[in-house]
C-alpha cells in the first residue's frame, strides 16, 4: 500500500483531532482526559521545535555565509544579491504586517474565547507580557546593545536572545572565510555535517506533525470550543494568503520595470519551478529544477544563477517571513494584546533575520517562528491556533520563496550585464534540444 504523503498525514491528523474532541467533549469525563492524556503530546511537539531552533540557526546560517568563500564576493555582484535579498525581505514582512493590522483576523475572537485562550496559556502568556513591557522601558539603543551577546552559551541557552545566536553565526561564518582555507576546511566540514544532521532532525521531528497537531486541535477544541475561533483561523489563513499573491505581484512589477520582460514571460518560465516548490515545500528541493528554469529560460547566466540561486535558497525567504510577521500578530491579537510600533518594528528585524536562518525544508518556518513570537514577547503556546492550517500555506509561501529568488537573479544579471535571451523557448524546443 502507498504511503501517503506528510502533509496528507497533517490534514488528516487535524480533521481527526477536531472530530475526536467534538465527540468526546460530550462526555462529562471528555474535557479533562484532553488536557489530561493528550494535551501533553501536542505540548512535547511544540518543545521539539523550540528545541530545534538554535542548533538550526547556528547550522544554516554559519554554512550559508561560509560557502561564499571569498569575502570579496560580497562586493558588486555578492553584495548587490544580499542588499536585494534583504530589501524583499524587510517587503515582505511589511506588507504581511499590513495586512493583518488592517484585516485584524485575531479580533474577530470574541471576548469570551479570547478569555478563555488566555486563561488557557496564562502562565506563558504572563511572563511574555512582563519581558515585553520590561522591553518598553529600555533606551533608545537598548536593541543594539542586545544583540552583541557577552556569553554565547548563555544566549544559545534562551530562545528569546536569538538575534544574539544570529550575529554570533554571522560573524563566525566571515571568520571561517577570512581565515586560510586550509585551516577553515575542518571546520566547515563539521558545519556541513551538522546542517545536514540537523535536517534530518528536521524531518523525524516533522514525522510526528500528524500526531502532534492531533493533540494540539483535540486540546484546542474542548479548551475554546467557540466557532468563530474557527473563524478567526480562516481569516489568518485568507491574509497570508493575500500577502502572498501580493509579494508574486510585486515580483512582477519589478521584473517589468528593470528588465522590461513581461510578466507572462516571467511566469512561464519559472513555472515548473513553482509547481515543484508548491508540491514539496522545500526551496532546496527545488534548487535544481530553479536553476535549470532561470538558466534556459530566463536567460540569466549560468555564472550568476550559480552564485544567486544557492544564497536564495539559504538566506531569501520572503514567503516565510510574511507568514512570520501575519502569524505574529494574529497570535497577538487572539490572546488581546495590544502590539506597539516599536514591537511592530522588532518583528520586521527579527523575522527578516530568522527567515535568513530558515532551512530550505518543510516544517523550518514553523521552527524560526518561534523565534520571531519569543522576541516580541508573543505566547509561544499559541503556536496551536495556526499549526492546522500550516502545511497549505507552507505549501503557497515556499512557491513565493522560489518565486524571488527567480526575480532577484534577474535583477542581478541585468545589473552586471548577464542577462541575455532564453536559450529555449517552450517545453517543445526544451525537449529537442535534449
Amino acid at each position: 500500500m502507498r504511503k501517503l504523503a506528510l502533509h496528507w498525514q497533517i490534514l488528516i491528523g487535524m480533521v481527526t483531532g477536531v472530530l475526536f474532541a467534538f465527540l468526546i467533549i460530550n462526555f462529562d469525563w471528555g474535557k479533562q482526559f484532553v488536557v489530561d492524556w493528550i494535551k501533553p503530546f501536542g505540548t512535547i511537539f511544540i518543545n521539539s521545535l523550540k528545541l530545534i531552533a538554535v542548533p538550526l540557526i547556528l547550522a544554516s546560517l554559519i554554512k550559508g555565509v561560509s560557502d561564499l568563500k571569498d569575502i570579496s564576493k560580497l562586493s558588486k555582484m555578492g553584495g548587490r544579491t544580499i542588499g536585494m535579498y534583504i530589501l524583499t525581505t524587510v517587503i515582505a514582512v511589511s506588507i504581511g504586517l499590513a495586512i493583518v493590522n488592517i484585516i485584524k483576523p485575531g479580533n474577530s475572537i470574541a471576548e469570551e474565547t479570547r478569555n478563555q485562550l488566555v486563561e488557557s496559556y496564562s502562565a506563558d502568556a504572563s511572563s511574555k507580557i512582563q519581558a515585553a513591557e520590561k522591553q518598553k522601558e529600555a533606551g533608545p539603543l537598548q536593541a543594539l546593545e542586545d544583540l552583541v551577546p557577552s556569553n554565547i552559551f548563555a544566549a544559545a541557552s534562551d530562545n528569546a536572545n536569538m538575534l544574539q545566536v544570529i550575529f554570533f553565526a554571522i560573524i563566525f561564518g566571515v571568520g571561517l572565510i577570512l581565515i586560510p582555507i586550509e585551516k577553515s576546511e575542518s571546520v566547515k566540514s563539521f558545519f556541513d555535517g551538522f546542517n545536514e544532521v540537523i535536517l534530518k532532525l528536521i524531518d523525524l521531528i516533522m514525522l510526528t506533525a500528524p500526531y502532534g497537531v492531533f493533540a494540539l486541535l483535540a486540546a484546542l477544541v474542548v479548551e475554546a470550543p467557540s466557532a468563530d475561533l474557527f473563524i478567526a483561523l480562516l481569516w489568518y489563513a485568507l491574509s497570508v494568503v493575500l500577502g502572498l499573491i501580493l509579494m508574486i505581484c510585486l515580483y512582477l512589477l519589478i521584473i517589468w520595470i528593470f528588465t522590461k520582460k513581461s510578466p507572462k514571460f516571467f511566469l512561464n518560465g519559472i513555472m515548473p519551478a513553482q509547481l515543484l516548490a508548491f508540491s514539496t515545500s522545500s526551496s532546496a528541493a527545488t534548487l535544481p529544477v530553479t536553476m535549470e528554469r532561470v538558466e534556459e529560460h530566463l536567460g540569466v547566466d549560468s555564472e550568476v544563477a550559480s552564485f544567486v540561486l544557492p544564497i536564495g535558497a539559504t538566506i531569501n525567504m520572503d514567503g516565510t517571513s510574511l507568514y512570520q510577521a501575519v502569524a505574529a500578530v494574529f497570535i497577538a491579537q487572539a490572546f488581546g494584546m495590544d502590539l506597539s510600533l516599536t514591537a511592530q518594528l522588532g518583528i520586521i528585524v527579527t523575522a527578516t533575520l530568522a527567515s535568513i536562518g530558515s532551512a530550505a525544508v518543510p516544517g523550518a518556518g514553523m521552527v524560526m517562528l518561534v523565534i520571531v513570537l519569543a522576541q516580541a514577547g508573543i505566547p509561544e503556546a499559541g503556536l496551536a491556533l495556526i499549526f492546522a492550517v500550516d502545511r497549505p500555506l507552507d505549501m503557497c509561501r515556499t512557491t513565493v520563496n522560489v518565486t524571488g529568488d527567480a526575480c532577484v537573479s534577474m535583477i542581478i544579471a541585468k545589473s552586471v550585464d548577464k542577462l541575455g535571451k532564453p536559450h529555449v523557448k517552450d517545453w517543445d524546443d526544451y525537449y529537442q534540444k535534449k
